[in-house]
């Protein structure tokens, strides 16, 4: 018996998205990651479990580590859960993570993931973005804009209604 595709073929699934980091941060330049679990990790995150509000990423040593992702506990494990809050290491090219090193030695640029994804070969993928804090101004304005943006939806809407 054939089991049927829940998506189309070479999409990726989601996992989590950080909203939050799309509020906070202003975003210069994305990433895309490789990670270092376990098993029990992996079929945890396969149940949807994740968590990335508080995650950010470091460069130490010339590698990329990614602390405060929580991946609770998989349901059906043993003793081999690890620490759901451990560093997990992302695997990134020589060359982008030296570019990375320099970048956030600048004024203001930190690392910070914005989604976990598995990729169309089943992999778990973490996309990290380079990004700059907003000011309480600039929220405002992005708040302002995604307002203004609703409004003109819904006058279409409602212009296309008749």
């Amino acid at each position: 018996m054939a089991k049927k595709p829940s998506q189309p073929k070479g999409a990726n699934t989601l996992i989590a998205k950080n909203r939050r980091a799309f509020h906070e941060y202003e975003m210069v330049e994305t990433y895309e990651c490789g990670i270092v679990l376990t098993g029990t990790e992996v079929r945890s995150l396969r149940e949807n479990n994740c968590q990335l509000t508080d995650g950010f990423a470091l460069i130490r040593g010339g590698e990329v580590w990614l602390n405060n992702l929580h991946i609770p506990p998989y349901s059906h494990g043993s003793i081999f859960n690890g620490d759901p809050d451990r560093r997990r290491k992302l695997l990134m090219h020589r060359r982008q993570i030296r570019l990375l090193s320099q970048r956030t030695q600048e004024k203001g640029l930190t690392l910070v993931p914005t989604k976990i994804y598995f990729d169309k070969n089943g992999r778990v993928k973490v996309e990290i973005a380079l990004a700059r804090g907003k000011k309480l101004h600039d929220k405002r304005q992005s708040m302002a804009e995604r307002d203004q943006k609703r409004e003109i939806e819904r006058a279409l809407k409602e212009r296309s209604r008749y």
